[in-house]
């Protein structure tokens, strides 16, 4: 027993032997990990200590540590508002919605641009469809509130060249507020998403697809076949990474197409967590800080759960 307690003790110090000749032989490059790593640090990890917030009633002069300790009571009242469903409810809907429309689309772009014959046709759309993305968010949501006005945008000009009459206020329709987030952002963002699932497919072995023109294959087939496997790793991780942040709606653009008549469909956590924390006259911070907590713990819960699926049904995840 002493023998192997010993041999532990050796192998320890074998290793952290080993780990200082490779920092000291590699110390530029552990430089330059400890920026990033720093950082991370600073503003990730050390403003969690703030969630304790959310178990507090917050009061500034006494401060976060200071402030009288409640327990669970800011989520309970979170729970029991007569808000909670209905922010649930519409977060779930436009983040589900937009993982089902965003996801696919840009693995379907890639897939089709790759199998294109004409190459340099396929770079002008590549980059035609990246552009977008570089258009800020402000300025992408003025984009679209003039092409749906009802009265001066195209939108409104077609209804009333068609029809003769004045084209309904489509931004002021909750059930359309959906429709509005998602399409724009498949619009803004595709070109950008596909970037990777085009560099991946760069690297498919073209040997692969001469074998499969020698056995009669069709490009579809070569697709399904072959490009299809060779970035199904990527796209599980993207599912993964994606899955694990579908609680967090963009809040900039939600809070820029919200207005009062669409407040229904477009009041999501985001947008609640900074209606209470900061747009009421006296901000609840203890309640804003509980809200966002349990958001950030929903989306943790969920990229644990779709990686340990995605492991157990084709062995690709993130741990």
């Amino acid at each position: 027993m002493k023998t192997m307690t010993a041999e532990k003790k050796q192998i320890k110090k074998n290793h952290r032997r080993i780990l200082k000749k490779q920092i000291k032989a590699r110390w530029q490059i552990y430089l330059l990990l400890a920026l990033p790593l720093l950082y991370l640090l600073i503003f990730s990890y050390g403003p969690m200590g703030g969630l304790y917030m959310a178990f507090t009633d917050y009061d500034m002069t006494k401060g976060i540590w200071g402030s009288d300790f409640v327990g669970l009571e800011n989520f309970r009242e979170f729970f029991q508002s007569y808000k909670f469903t209905q922010v649930l409810r519409n977060t779930l809907v436009v983040s589900v919605y937009s993982l089902l429309v965003t996801f696919p689309i840009p693995i379907l772009f890639a897939l089709i641009l790759n199998a294109f014959p004409m190459k340099r046709f396929g770079k002008v759309v590549q980059t035609t469809t990246y552009i977008p993305y570089f258009i800020s968010t402000v300025v992408m949501v003025g984009l679209v509130m003039q092409v749906l006005n009802s009265r001066t945008g195209i939108y409104g000009t077609l209804y009333t060249l068609f029809t003769g009459q004045t084209a309904p206020d489509i931004m002021g329709k909750a059930s359309a507020f959906k429709h509005i987030y998602v399409w724009s952002a498949v619009w803004q963002s595709t070109g950008y998403n596909a970037i990777i699932y085009i560099a991946a497919l760069a690297n498919v072995d073209q040997s692969l697809h001469e074998a499969a023109k020698i056995d009669g294959a069709s490009r579809f087939q070569r697709v399904l076949y072959v490009d299809w496997p060779s970035i199904k790793p990527t796209a599980t991780i993207m599912l993964i990474l994606a899955a694990g942040n579908i609680m967090n709606v963009g809040f900039e653009k939600v809070l820029l197409l919200q207005n009062d008549l669409n407040i229904s469909a477009s009041e999501v956590i985001s947008t609640y967590v900074y209606e209470v924390g900061l747009a009421r006259g006296v901000g609840d911070f203890s309640l804003s800080t509980a809200i966002g907590m349990f958001n950030s713990v929903i989306n943790f819960v969920l990229l644990i759960s779709v990686n340990w699926i995605c492991k157990r049904l084709n062995g690709n995840g993130i741990f």
